[in-house]
């Protein structure tokens, strides 16, 4: 089952930048897929950005796209997301998530695995 643990979150001016990072422990963190997913106040959880077990391959939509960015780094056993140009509708609890290989994608239902969330909470 192993822990999945997000970090990096806090309180970031509109126009300003994070990395958030996702630690995994206890698992063969190469054989899964990760997914970022983000939760605001009153709101449904979305997906922002997957990232299959092959680095490269990578996935947002466009309500997000050139904003914000997955990378992952198999011999840490981490994967990142780092959002550009910050807006107060970025705020949320960000999640990272794990799909075993070779599910992909943003669908919630292939997601076995999931952190506790960091807060991310932009305002002036």
């Amino acid at each position: 089952q192993g822990q999945w643990v997000e970090s990096g979150g806090g309180l970031v001016q509109p126009g300003g930048s994070l990395k958030l990072s996702c630690a995994a422990s206890g698992i063969a963190f190469e054989k899964f897929s990760i997914g970022w997913f983000r939760q605001a106040p009153g709101k449904e959880r979305e997906g922002v950005a997957a990232i299959s077990t092959l680095p490269d391959y990578t996935y947002s939509p466009d309500s997000v796209k050139g904003r914000f960015t997955i990378s992952r780094d198999n011999a840490k056993n981490l994967a990142y997301l780092e959002i550009h140009d910050l807006i107060p509708d970025d705020t949320a609890v960000y999640y990272c998530a794990a799909a075993p290989d070779p599910l992909f994608g943003l669908f919630e239902r292939i997601y076995d695995y999931w952190g506790q969330g960091t807060q991310v909470t932009v305002s002036s």
